[in-house]
């Protein structure tokens, strides 16, 4: 699953184990701390040695930084070491073979050593529960032995867990380093797989009442295709006040100390880790001890911005404001993971919403659509794009999905309307204590303009559900009702729901639409892009990238918006027309050129449209094409427009008695089509006023 179909991560070669065996085991002078107080031991000091065992002069703990276990010692008798791995903070980590099991290939780490027997096989025997841990994402334990110390005597207690041969993290992460002693961090795609990995792992431990506590990029090793959390160590229980609690500056959550640690402190130091992975990270064992550095000091966090807002969620100083759930930040994390990818390569990674609907309607695919009503719809000088609509705008988001689990639900399924005032009246009459009846109600409300019955209802809702810790959606329906308004305050709430769910398209499109409202066209046109190039089933972005696009004068790249919409889309035809619209009537009409009609042209004779639609477009264009022909001949004029000889636009040649008369006969087929008198004289006397002068 590594990778979750969408991120190709590199295979980490299986290491042999006897080559991972330390030849000389030694724990660097830097690295050597008291485990008890944190300050440094065992350093040379005033031409005197450093010295691996001793006491620390600080608080008085004995300190050892020499293994405890050696060559082909047989611990409890079963056990024989190898040699030495690693230097882990509760010491040595050995390799070792199983004789009573095949000789396999095991994994000894200590437990803390308080020199009290008694304590530690009290210690042994209360961490047996991790040998029940079964998940293909962490390392097995195999057992929990006891050992006496070769200078003490005293017993000390070890973990006997699967060896996992490969790479962790921490190493990978090392082996970019630059020629100038700078690490090049890992690619954000596959850090983000690795950490939808740990989640799955974590959120499998606290199904079991289990919290992991001290993960960071030391602490999982990728071995070919597949990844493990390989110490268990600080592994306890949710409920466990007593335990010693590990954890690592940097990684650690800042509320530890006082309140212990948490699913949500968990979650943290995922997030912590991927920032470590993701970007340089200086200082975030101490000056960003519990701060991410701001969004404009990182350019990968200014370049992905949903992906900034994840992480900020997740290391977030309040314990509450973070996911609440491994499975609600994976989902969030995968959606952000879907956009990343998409705005890499330009490849759209569409996926079904968990938490929200599909786009319930298009808004602005019918732009272009009716254009020119064969009289007063014409290319006009600096035409705008249509106007936004915010209640249109409102009713066409996506919608939150129903929780099937709530007693309304099936009452919802059971409405056979979609008239908004008819849901409300019948709704009203449901039951009071449905969340999802509430919600509904609320919804036919604001669609219906009842925006003071729609408040009512939601403040009444959030009342009743403040005790349980609210419902996002609640706020939701607030910056909905505000949207359908028209007013600005919406935009701030949308954001606060972007902040909460940054893998989900729709804030992002909620955003793009209070932004165009606005006349922010630039934030408009970041988040409509960010939606479209993501999930190419959200149409509304594409029309609204065009319109934003068409604000700022760039026609061409509102009709490369408008191209985007694929063939097998059922607006397909909607965006056409309104690429040939916003050729035609995109530029001011002293900017218009032969150029840009005849593309507008040649994309009409593609589309197989039915006759009124047709020659009302047609019209359209001829009118632009003649407008272009006068204006090459009108004095001061360049002649860029002029036509080459012989050229033709939709049958009609491109001279100006050939588009008059191409006018004439298109006008007198749309009067024969007209629905009334009156727009067919209009279109009688359009055709007369148009026709070339003649004799008779």
């Amino acid at each position: 699953m590594l990778g979750v179909g969408l991120v190709e991560v590199p295979p980490v070669p299986y290491r042999d184990p006897a080559g991972a065996i330390l030849e000389r085991p030694e724990v660097p002078e830097s690295k050597r701390f008291c485990g008890n107080c944190g300050k440094p031991v065992g350093r040379a000091k005033d031409g005197q040695p450093s010295r691996t065992e001793g006491f620390c002069r600080q608080c008085g703990s004995h300190y050892s930084f020499t293994p405890k276990l050696r060559k082909s010692d047989l611990v409890a008798g079963q056990y024989e070491v190898i040699g030495c791995l690693a230097h882990g903070g509760l010491g040595w980590i050995y390799l070792a073979h199983d004789r009573n099991v095949s000789d396999r290939w095991v994994v000894l780490k200590g437990l803390l050593d308080t020199g009290d027997a008694d304590a530690m096989a009290a210690a042994v025997a209360e961490r047996q529960f991790l040998a029940q841990v079964e998940h293909p994402n962490i390392v097995k334990i195999y057992n929990f032995v006891q050992h006496p110390d070769p200078t003490t005597g005293t017993l000390v207690g070890y973990i006997v867990m699967e060896y996992v041969g490969g790479q962790s993290l921490k190493e990978m992460l090392s082996e970019r380093r630059q020629p100038d002693g700078s690490i090049e961090p890992m690619p954000l795609g596959q850090a983000i797989a690795y950490a939808l990995e740990v989640l799955r792992a974590l959120g499998y431990l606290h199904g079991l009442g289990l919290l992991f506590c001290d993960f960071k990029p030391e602490n999982v090793i990728q071995s070919e295709e597949q990844i493990k959390l390989i110490d268990l160590g600080g592994v306890r229980r949710i409920d466990d006040n007593t335990s010693p609690i590990y954890g690592t500056a940097g990684y650690q959550a800042p509320e530890i100390a006082k309140d212990g640690p948490s699913v949500s402190s968990d979650l943290y130091t995922v997030a912590r880790s991927l920032a470590v992975l993701t970007f340089t990270f200086k200082g975030y064992a101490s000056t960003f001890a519990a701060a991410l550095p701001e969004r404009a000091a990182v350019p990968l966090l200014t370049r992905f911005e949903s992906y900034d807002r994840l992480l900020r969620r997740a290391t977030d100083p309040d314990p509450g404001r973070r996911f609440e759930s491994a499975a609600e930040m994976a989902e969030q994390l995968t959606g952000v993971l879907r956009e990343v990818l998409a705005e890499d390569d330009g490849q759209p990674r569409p996926a079904p919403s968990g938490v929200f609907g599909p786009e319930t309607r298009t808004v602005g695919a019918g732009a272009g659509a009716d254009a020119g009503d064969g009289d007063s719809k014409t290319a006009s000088d600096g035409a705008a794009p249509p106007a936004l609509s915010p209640r249109a705008a409102a009713e066409a988001l996506p919608v939150p999905l129903v929780d099937g689990s709530d007693p309304g639900a099936g009452y919802l399924a059971g409405l056979s309307t979609a008239v908004p005032a008819e849901v409300a009246r019948l709704l009203a009459a449901a039951p009071a204590d449905s969340t999802e009846i509430s919600l509904r109600l609320a919804r036919a409300q604001i669609e219906s303009g009842d925006f003071t019955a729609a408040g009512a209802v939601l403040d009444g809702l959030e009342t009743r559900l403040a005790a349980e810790g609210g419902d996002w959606r609640v706020d939701w329906y607030r910056a909905l009702a505000q949207l359908a308004m028209g007013s600005s305050a919406a935009s701030a709430m949308f954001d606060q729901i972007y902040w909460l769910l940054p893998g989900e398209a729709a804030p992002k499109l909620a955003l793009a639409v209070a932004a165009e409202l606005a006349r922010d066209w630039s934030a408009a046109a970041r988040y409509y892009s960010l939606v479209w190039v993501t999930d190419r089933s959200y149409v509304t972005a594409a029309f609204g990238l065009a319109r934003v696009r068409m604000a700022e004068g760039d026609v061409d790249a509102a009709v490369r918006a408008l191209d985007s919409v694929p063939a097998t889309s059922s607006h397909y035809l909607s965006a056409q027309i309104a690429a040939i619209s916003a050729r035609i009537r995109g530029p001011r009409r002293s900017e218009l050129s032969l150029a840009s009609v005849s593309e507008a042209g040649a994309r009409l004779g593609a589309l197989g449209l039915d006759v009124e639609r047709r020659e009302l477009l047609e019209s359209e264009v001829l009118e632009a094409a003649l407008a272009c022909m006068l204006a090459a001949g009108r004095p001061g004029s360049n002649g860029t427009s002029v036509p080459p000889a012989g050229g033709t636009l939709l049958g009609v040649g491109l001279t100006e008695r050939d588009l008059r008369i191409g006018l004439e006969r298109t006008y007198r087929t749309l009067a024969h089509l007209a629905p009334d008198a009156a727009h067919r004289t209009a279109l009688v006397r359009r055709a007369n006023k148009v026709r070339p002068w003649t004799l008779l």
